[in-house]
């Protein structure tokens, strides 16, 4: 096995770099501590997990073509409503959304262990390059990257939305690498879902990585995969580095598989 220097590191940015979940969290629970009752018969336990529940489910019809953007968030602020027995037409979700918005953007932030990982990998991999690979709206995505200041550490932002290719098709990782002028086994993938992240980009050539933040135990397929792609597996960025830096642990490819 022969093993070469990483040349570009691309990372996931929703709870990867971004702490997304938190975020939401923080801003369903203040925006219904302001609309009050009915809204407050569920405790904020129950509610973060309906409005994370709706999220997976409408986000992912916007990434199948089946709603637009602004289509999936008229349907999670409808179905959260009628959860307490407010209907909601068009205009009256889209009003109900962007109030939530506002309270979500002003819980935008970086993860803390982000911006020392990028640090220490420029600093222990000399000339590396930084990008972005994002299932989502280029101009919502990149207003996020802009909003916390991680546009200065970054060198492009791949997103789904513009391309019409979304993770894990092998194609999106392939046209990062082409965007940086590397060959995929020249390039590291970082992601906190298991098989949309790390063994797409792992079967797309490139080295992926898990970022199981959680301790999250996968599911018996998924951690077949897994192995059988070459996915490491790390619980922090903090371990990014070491694994990067250290040219023996990464597996080398010389074609996608």
């Amino acid at each position: 096995m022969t093993t070469r220097p990483v040349k570009v590191v691309l990372f996931d940015l929703d709870d990867t770099l971004f702490a997304h979940r938190a975020a939401v969290a923080n801003g369903i629970q203040a925006h219904v501590a302001r609309l009050g009752a009915p809204y407050l018969e569920l405790d904020a336990a129950t509610t973060v997990s309906l409005w994370h529940e709706l999220e997976e489910s409408h986000y992912h019809s916007y990434l199948a073509g089946q709603l637009d953007f602004e289509g999936q968030r008229r349907a999670r602020a409808r179905d959260f409503a009628a959860r307490h027995g407010v209907a909601l037409d068009d205009e009256a979700a889209s009003v109900w959304f962007a109030t939530y918005f506002e309270r979500y953007v002003e819980n935008w932030a970086l993860h803390d262990d982000a911006i020392p990982c990028l640090d220490e990998l420029a600093a222990r991999i000399p000339g590396v390059g930084f990008g972005l690979i994002t299932n989502g709206d280029l101009a919502f995505q990149t207003r996020k990257v802009t909003t916390v200041g991680l546009d200065a550490r970054i060198d492009r932002i791949i997103a789904s939305g513009a391309l019409g290719i979304v993770k894990p098709d092998a194609a999106i990782f392939e046209h990062a690498c082409s965007a940086f002028g590397v060959a995929p086994s020249d390039a590291a993938y970082v992601g906190d879902r298991l098989r949309t992240d790390a063994v797409g980009a792992a079967r797309a050539g490139l080295t992926g990585v898990w970022l199981n933040r959680t301790g999250l135990v996968p599911e018996p397929a998924d951690a077949a995969d897994a192995r059988e792609a070459g996915v490491f597996e790390v619980h922090s960025l903090a371990e990014l580095p070491d694994l990067l830096a250290n040219e023996n642990r990464r597996p080398h490819r010389e074609s996608p598989e």
